[in-house]
C-alpha cells in the first residue's frame, strides 16, 4: 500500500544502512538522513513560535547541500511548510519572495546570509539560522514524529515558479501529492540499486519531484551537486556511479556543448528525464552517452502531464495519462482549436488556427493553488478548467506539441505563429548551442522576429542564410529579422531561457546584432546609424510608445 504522506515515505527509510546521500566526499546513509531530519524537526519549536492558523514556514536559502535535504525532511516530520527561496534572486525581489510566503525562519549559510543584509524580509535576525556556524546544531537522537497527526492535505512545500514570463509565484505542494509522485519511481526505472544525480536546484519542483522524492521511496542513492555544471557532469556520473539524471530547460544543450571524447559512452548512466529539450538534443545526448532520454511535459503546479509513448513523433510532447483530458483551446473563446495540418516537408500549415493554450479539462482539482495569490489562481482555473499558460497544438493522431509560453506568440504581416517551432528549426544549425526566438515591435504594426543565438565560434552570416534557405519547414514569415549573438544565454535559476532581458534590449548593442534590411536572406551588422533609423521609424508612424512597453 502506498504511503499517504511524504513524512511516511521518509520514515520508511529509518534504519536503512544503505547510502542515501553522496555529496562531495560525504556519505550519509538513509538512516542518518532520517535522524538528521528528526533532529531538525525537534528544534523547530525552539527556533520560532507556531503562528496562529497555519503551519510554520521555513525558508531555505541554500545551494544543493545535505542540509537542504535534512530540512525538507524536517518540514515533513514537523507538519511544517518548507519555502524554497531562490538564491539567484537579489534585493527587493528576494525580500518580496520571503515576505510573500510569510517565512517564520530562514535557514541559510554565511555566504547566502549576506544577500539578506539591509533587506526587509519580515524575519527577525534571531530567526536566521546559519548552518555552517554550529549555531543551533541539531545533534543526538530525537523522538519519532507523530505520523498520524500529519494529513495528506497538509501543505509541505512552497516552490517558486521559474519566472521566465512574469513574477515568480509560490506553488503549493501538499504531503499527499509529493507522496503520490514518489510512488511513480518505477515509471522512471528507479530501483533500490539506482544512483540519481541531483544537480538541478532543490528550491524548484523538478529536483524534488523528479529525483529526491522518488529516490526516497525506493531507497536509491542520491548524488547531490551544489549547482549544475556542464563540464562536471560526466566526471560526476563516473565518480558516483550515476544511473539516472533529471534535467530542466537547456541542461542537455550545455552538456552537449562540452568537448566530445571517444569514451563518452563508457559510463553507468541509463536514463535521463526532463522537459524542454529539443528532439535533436535528445537524440544526440542518447547517442553520445549511451542512455535513454525520457522527455515529458509538466510543471510544479502538477495539474497536466504529457508523456512520450511508442510512436510519438520526435518533436511532440506525447499524450496525457489515461483518464486525463487535455485539449488545445482558444484563450479568447474557450473553444477547442482545429488540429494541426502539416505539409509534406513537415511545416505546420495552419499555425494561426491550430495554436492555442494547453488546457486540462478535468484536472482543475489537482491544482493545489498558489500561496496567497487568488488572482494567479483565477488565471489558472477558469470555468472548471485548468489553463496552463503554455501554447501548444495537436496533430490528427492526438499528439501534443509545445509552441512556447503565453508571451511567445508573434504576429508578423498579419500571420500568427509561436516561437517554439521556429526555435526547433534554428536549433538544427550546427554552430548553435542554444537559441531563443521572441517578438520585437515593428515600426508600423505587429512584430518582427528576433533570435538570440549562443554559438560555438563566430557568427557566419552567409552560412546562416544558406542554412535557413535549406530548411523546408521554415515558415514564410519565420526567418529572423534581427539576430543577437550572445556569449551566454540569460537563464532563470532553473535553466530556462529568460527572454525578458533580451526583449528589453531589442536591437541595441552595436557589433552583437545582425539584421536583414530587405526581404532577402542577407544578414549584415546593425550599425548605430541603421539602428537609429529603425528607432526613428517608430516615431514617424506614431508607434514610439510601444518601445516603452518591453
Amino acid at each position: 500500500m502506498a504511503n499517504a504522506t511524504f513524512a511516511e515515505v521518509l520514515a520508511a527509510r529509518a534504519g536503512d544502512p544503505r547510502p542515501g546521500l553522496l555529496f562531495e566526499d560525504e556519505v550519509h546513509t538513509w538512516d542518518e538522513v532520517v535522524r538528521a531530519a528528526r533532529a531538525r524537526a525537534a528544534l523547530l519549536p525552539a527556533l520560532c513560535p507556531a503562528p496562529e492558523g497555519r503551519p510554520r514556514h521555513v525558508g531555505v536559502l541554500l545551494e544543493n547541500v545535505p542540509e537542504y535535504v535534512f530540512w525538507i525532511g524536517a518540514a515533513a516530520f514537523a507538519g511544517a511548510t518548507l519555502v524554497g527561496v531562490n538564491p539567484t534572486r537579489r534585493g527587493a525581489g528576494l525580500a518580496a519572495d520571503i515576505r510573500h510566503t510569510d517565512c517564520d525562519l530562514i535557514v541559510t549559510d554565511t555566504a547566502r546570509a549576506a544577500l539578506l543584509d539591509g533587506l526587509d524580509t519580515g524575519v527577525p535576525a534571531d530567526r536566521v539560522l546559519l548552518t555552517d556556524t554550529g549555531a543551533h546544531r541539531a545533534t543526538g537522537d530525537a523522538p519519532e514524529p507523530d505520523l498520524a497527526a500529519i494529513s495528506p492535505s497538509d501543505r509541505l512545500l512552497l516552490l517558486f515558479t521559474s519566472g521566465s514570463t512574469g513574477r515568480p509565484k509560490a506553488v503549493v505542494c501538499g504531503q499527499g501529492r509529493l507522496a503520490a509522485i514518489a510512488a511513480r519511481a518505477d515509471l522512471m526505472g528507479l530501483t533500490r540499486d539506482s544512483v540519481t544525480y541531483c544537480a538541478m536546484p532543490l528550491f524548484h519542483g523538478n529536483a524534488i519531484m523528479a529525483n529526491l522524492a522518488m529516490a526516497t521511496a525506493t531507497g536509491a542513492t542520491v548524488a547531490l551537486r551544489r549547482r549544475f555544471s556542464a563540464s562536471g557532469f560526466l566526471p560526476d556520473v563516473r565518480r558516483y556511479g550515476v544511473t539516472y539524471f533529471n534535467y530542466v530547460g537547456r541542461a542537455l544543450a550545455y552538456i552537449l556543448a562540452t568537448p566530445e571524447r571517444p569514451g563518452d559512452a563508457g559510463n553507468p548512466l541509463r536514463a535521463a528525464f526532463g522537459t524542454e529539450a529539443s528532439g535533436q538534443d535528445m537524440a544526440r545526448f542518447a547517442a553520445r552517452f549511451g542512455c535513454r532520454v525520457i522527455e515529458g511535459y509538466g510543471s510544479s503546479e502538477g495539474a497536466i502531464a504529457l508523456h512520450k509513448v511508442p510512436g510519438t513523433p520526435p518533436d511532440a510532447l506525447g499524450l496525457p495519462q489515461h483518464g486525463v483530458e487535455v485539449a488545445v483551446c482558444d484563450p479568447a473563446t474557450g473553444a477547442e482549436c482545429p488540429r494541426a495540418r502539416f505539409g509534406p516537408d513537415g511545416r505546420l500549415l495552419n499555425p494561426g488556427e491550430a495554436i492555442g493554450e494547453i488546457v486540462g479539462l478535468n484536472v482543475a482539482a489537482a491544482f493545489e493553488g498558489y500561496y496567497d495569490d487568488p488572482a494567479a489562481d483565477a488565471e489558472r482555473v477558469r470555468d472548471g478548467r485548468y489553463w496552463s499558460g503554455d501554447l501548444g497544438y495537436r496533430d490528427a493522431d492526438g499528439y501534443f506539441y509545445f509552441a512556447g509560453r503565453g508571451a511567445d506568440r508573434l504576429r508578423v504581416d498579419s500571420e500568427n505563429f509561436a516561437a517554439a517551432p521556429v526555435e526547433r528549426v534554428l536549433a538544427r544549425w550546427d554552430p548553435v548551442v542554444m537559441c531563443a526566438v521572441y517578438p520585437v515591435p515593428d515600426p508600423r504594426t505587429g512584430d518582427q522576429v528576433m533570435a538570440a543565438l549562443e554559438l560555438r565560434g563566430e557568427f557566419d552570416p552567409e552560412g546562416f542564410a544558406r542554412f535557413l534557405e535549406a530548411q523546408p519547414d521554415l515558415g514564410t514569415k519565420w526567418a529572423p529579422r534581427f539576430v543577437r549573438i550572445v556569449g551566454e544565454m540569460p537563464l532563470t535559476a532553473t535553466g530556462k531561457v529568460d527572454k525578458r532581458p533580451l526583449r528589453r534590449a531589442r536591437w541595441e548593442a552595436a557589433g552583437r546584432v545582425w539584421w536583414r534590411p530587405g526581404r532577402d536572406l542577407a544578414y549584415e551588422p546593425l550599425t548605430p546609424e541603421r539602428a537609429a533609423g529603425w528607432d526613428a521609424a517608430f516615431a514617424a508612424h506614431g508607434r514610439a510608445h510601444v518601445l516603452d512597453t518591453l
